[in-house]
């Protein structure tokens, strides 16, 4: 043997010896440092969730209270303690380092942070595991008893609207209706897990699929007959299933279908099924308008009301209320107040960050309706609950009533103390994640209800144009529809009535005048306000819009097809996508073979492209795209053709999932009858096809068809 080995061999033993020795006189130190390397690579990933920010609490308060400790100790050595607050000194560098990269992490650094049962707890744990004695009283921690949700924080107080209609609701019954079957506040029993940390080992449950089945509850089979569609309209069997689970009791749910599985309309039936009315809606200001016609169309014997702005015009007596999250904050006082039975949030992917007041919001207004009523329906909607990491979870499950953030609810509790199991046994995990799924995941795929859906839908996204250049819009469309009402009236007045009965329109002038306009519009060009002009500016009033639809369509189901008509709609949808952080390709007139090849191409093939950005004209034939089977029609065509040509360009042959396309209208407008037009144009060239009769106005065009269509609605005829 060289004679060096036995010195390093020394050399080792003695550092060993030493490092032993310190770890003796500080042995929460090396926990200390292993726990803090875990939040630091657990923080590189990403901000923070709640589990992880809770042990930077315990962290720093461990290491304040272990370097007082330590500098206090007469038996330590200078030596020994100067090397120990070295030590503590390398943890809290990382802690540093680490609020440095997420900044609401400072805050947590004050001295009384550390003082939640859930810290108390860890702060416990550690301590055991470093060998330390502790006294009875820092071993048994109890929770104290939730503080009663505040639904108004005191910044928003200034704020708070109450609407007109809603002092008359109040005025009408002054009295909230009792509810007898509201929940008795008992004395929670002791568990077997009581004194474990349970989130975590949720949140790692989900993470590593642990059982890798699909996240899906149990739900009961379709039933024998569809007892809840009204005329003209069926429940697919998918939602007849999870429609059961409601009539049977379930009561809260995070429905995380794929869009285009009808989760709005299943939402809507849930509510019918449950009674849960009144019920709030809370939704992005893209989709409000179509949550009041699914309402109507699903159960139109309920009435739902939209809230703008103030509320002035709101419905105070309906019995669905729709709002969107932007302005949500004004209106929590007289909602928290109105006795609400259920609520909806849609796209609740939206409240995943707990720090911003949006999600502040919906979690106070939760809590307030699960103060008031036996268990009310919530719904939390989402095809993307997970966006960043497992624990957005976190306020969503909280919405739900599944947990409180710092320890599983009840519910859930009482189902994981079934399992026998602690997060010290393997078997733990699987068991744990599907009693989570039992309180109400329901996740279904287009793929896996296939044969529910048709092979291609076209569904329709009506949006509210309410600001200024909304407003314009339709002033624009009334003096056009009355310059066309007064070309009218001077004929009829220049020629005489001719026997026409009072109130009756002579559908021969109307497309007269209408003709005479349309020939007029394609000479003046982009130059005056015409039929053209007017929905140019709707496609750019609605393209901001459409655009963060297709970011939410694309977090849910991958690849989007986005089509417009118009190369500045084109530009600031793209801008849109970059703004999120989404990597687009574009197909446009102006490109080389090549250059358009190696779009479609990319779209295809590269797993970070989430959206193309494509010419409604440019783009609509000689295109294969079915990486996607979702498109989004930002603004209309002209032609039922041209519309199908571009929904094509994903709906072809190998396209192994159904086709959903997603067509953006602005509500209340000529877009609304130009999307009527294109769909009976298209109905009429089917039959046309198959050898039925042709209506003899199929030959007019769209154009025509919506320009004649404004002059009967400013002759009061339409």
């Amino acid at each position: 043997m060289p004679p060096t080995a036995p010195a390093q061999s020394s050399t080792q033993r003695r550092r060993k010896t030493s490092a032993s020795r310190r770890d003796d006189e500080a042995p929460i130190i090396p926990i200390l440092a292993r726990k803090v390397r875990e939040v630091e690579a657990k923080a590189q990933r990403g901000k923070l969730g709640p589990t992880n920010r809770v042990k930077f609490q315990v962290i720093a308060f461990l290491v304040r209270e272990e370097r007082a400790r330590v500098k206090a100790d007469t038996a330590v050595t200078d030596a020994a303690r100067s090397e120990l607050l070295k030590r503590l000194d390398g943890v809290a560098t990382i802690l540093a380092k680490t609020a440095a990269r997420d900044t609401s992490l400072i805050q947590l650094l004050e001295v009384d942070q550390a003082t939640s049962p859930v810290a108390r707890r860890m702060r416990r744990d550690w301590l055991l595991e470093s060998g330390a004695d502790l006294p009875p009283d820092e071993l048994i921690i109890t929770d104290a008893p939730p503080a009663a949700a505040q639904v108004v924080p005191a910044a928003l107080a200034q704020r708070q609207v109450i609407p007109p209609q809603v002092e008359a609701r109040r005025e009408a019954n002054p009295f909230l209706a009792p509810d007898l079957n509201a929940r008795v506040q008992k004395e929670t029993p002791r568990r077997r897990l009581d004194g474990w940390e349970l989130m975590g080992p949720l949140y790692k449950a989900f993470e590593t699929g642990a059982g890798g089945a699909a996240a899906s509850m149990d739900l009961p089979p379709v039933p024998e007959f569809d007892r809840l569609s009204p005329k003209n309209l069926e429940v697919m069997p998918h939602q007849s299933r999870f429609l059961e689970a409601v009539r049977s009791g379930h009561r809260s749910f995070l429905l995380a279908d794929e869009p285009g599985l009808g989760k709005t309309a299943e939402s809507v039936l849930a509510a019918s099924v449950a009674g849960a009315y009144p019920l709030l809606a809370v939704v992005p200001n893209v989709v409000k308008m179509n949550w009041a016609r699914e309402v109507e169309r699903w159960t139109p014997q309920r009435r739902a009301t939209v809230i703008h702005g103030d509320g002035e015009d709101i419905d105070a007596f309906a019995d669905v209320f729709i709002v969107n999250y932007e302005i949500l904050d004004r209106h929590l006082s007289w909602l928290s107040d109105l006795g609400l039975k259920g609520m909806v949030v849609d796209e609740a992917h939206f409240i995943k960050n707990l720090s911003s007041q949006r999600s502040q919001n919906v979690l106070a207004l939760a809590g307030r309706i699960r103060e008031q009523v036996r268990d009310p329906l919530l719904l939390a909607l989402t095809g993307t609950p997970l966006i960043n990491d497992v624990e957005d979870f976190d306020a969503i499950w909280r919405f739900l009533g599944w947990t409180t953030g710092e320890k599983p609810g009840p519910e859930l509790m009482a189902r994981l103390d079934e399992t026998g199991l602690t997060p010290a046994d393997k078997a733990f995990y699987p068991e744990a994640r599907n009693a989570v799924i039992s309180m109400g995941i329901v996740r279904r795929k287009k793929k896996d209800v296939a044969a529910d859906l048709p092979d291609k839908l076209i569904a329709d996204l009506p949006v509210e144009l309410d600001d200024e250049f909304g407003r314009s819009i339709r002033q624009a469309e009334r003096e056009l529809g009355e310059r066309l009402a007064q070309k009218y009236r001077r004929i009829i007045e220049a020629r005489g009535d001719r026997g026409l009965a009072f109130g009756e329109i002579d559908e021969d002038i109307v497309r007269l005048v209408a003709h005479g306009e349309l020939e007029e519009s394609k000479a003046a060009g982009t130059g005056s306000e015409n039929v053209f002009t007017m929905v140019r500016k709707i496609g750019q009033a609605k393209a901001l819009l459409a655009a963060d639809y297709a970011v939410q369509l694309q977090r849910s189901v991958g690849k989007v097809v986005f089509f417009a008509k118009h190369i500045d709609v084109m530009d600031a949808a793209e801008n849109h996508f970059a703004g999120a952080g989404l990597k687009t390709v574009s197909l446009r007139g102006d490109q080389t073979t090549i250059a358009r090849q190696q779009a479609i191409d990319e779209f295809n093939n590269d797993p970070k492209v989430g959206i193309a950005v494509c010419s409604l004209t440019a783009a609509g034939v000689g295109v294969n795209m079915q990486a996607s089977s979702n498109v989004v029609l930002a603004e209309l065509s002209w032609t039922a053709a041209e519309q199908t040509q571009a929904i094509d360009r994903v709906h072809r042959i190998g396209q192994d999932e159904p086709v959903t396309a997603w067509r953006i209208i602005a509500a209340h407008t000529i877009d609304t009858k130009i999307a009527e037009l294109i769909d009976s144009k298209q109905g009429l060239a089917q039959r046309a096809l198959d050898g039925e009769a042709v209506d003899p106005q199929s030959s007019d065009s769209v154009q025509l068809s919506a320009l004649m269509h404004l002059t009967r609605r400013a002759l009061g005829a339409d």
